[in-house]
């Protein structure tokens, strides 16, 4: 009796350790509140951004978003891994819930999807796009990003429609070293062999992208 007692406590004790590991289930709607309160104004009630200054949220991958949010915070002391005065003092007071409940909102919503304006660099921001470049080393954005530009959720965030200036914005960003939150280095690497014209080339061609 008192073995099978002993036996059951730890069944129960093991049961609820992976419970607590277990994330708790994203609320949308909290995050929907949360967005209309604080990210509206640059991001759009439904995450389509209405200026190029800030990116189109809707679509994006949640488990991307979360990070991002969790990156401008600073945390233990220590400096933001993302440094954005605006973008760390929109998250300052949003719990990691909070985070994940935005997350999940954005993510919920529907991408209008955007445009490539410069048709003189179609073809080589496509070519850069689905092949990249094997004389400079570069690997084609869609191995991570998709054919598509949906990107490969948890891992690689979704492109596809994006504000060309933001997309150009951050590749320089990772190129100069005033973005450093990419593990191992992966998108400073590659951002560092692009010209500014291969820049604004494949950044265009990713707008266009549906």
């Amino acid at each position: 009796m008192k073995r099978a007692l002993a036996i059951s406590a730890l069944s129960l004790c093991a049961v609820t350790a992976v419970a607590a590991e277990l994330p708790a289930k994203a609320d949308a709607a909290k995050g929907r509140m949360i967005v209309s309160q604080v990210c509206v104004a640059c991001h759009g009630a439904d995450g389509n951004s209405p200026t190029s200054v800030n990116p189109h949220l809707a679509g994006q991958t949640a488990e991307y978003l979360q990070k991002q949010m969790q990156n401008f915070k600073p945390a233990q002391g220590k400096k933001a891994e993302r440094d954005n005065p605006i973008m760390g003092s929109m998250v300052a007071n949003l719990s990691p819930e909070d985070m994940r409940n935005v997350a999940a909102f954005f993510a919920s919503q529907k991408p209008k999807g955007g445009v490539a304006r410069n048709t003189g660099t179609i073809t080589a921001g496509q070519k850069l796009y689905r092949g990249g470049d094997a004389v400079k080393g570069l690997p084609a954005c869609a191995g991570c990003h998709g054919a598509s530009g949906a990107g490969v959720p948890v891992q690689y965030p979704r492109l596809a429609g994006q504000y060309a200036e933001y997309t150009e914005a951050q590749l320089k960003a990772f190129r100069d070293g005033k973005r450093v939150n990419d593990a191992n280095k992966m998108m400073r690497s590659i951002a560092a062999r692009l010209s500014d014209a291969e820049i604004g080339a494949v950044s265009d061609y990713i707008a266009g992208l549906r």
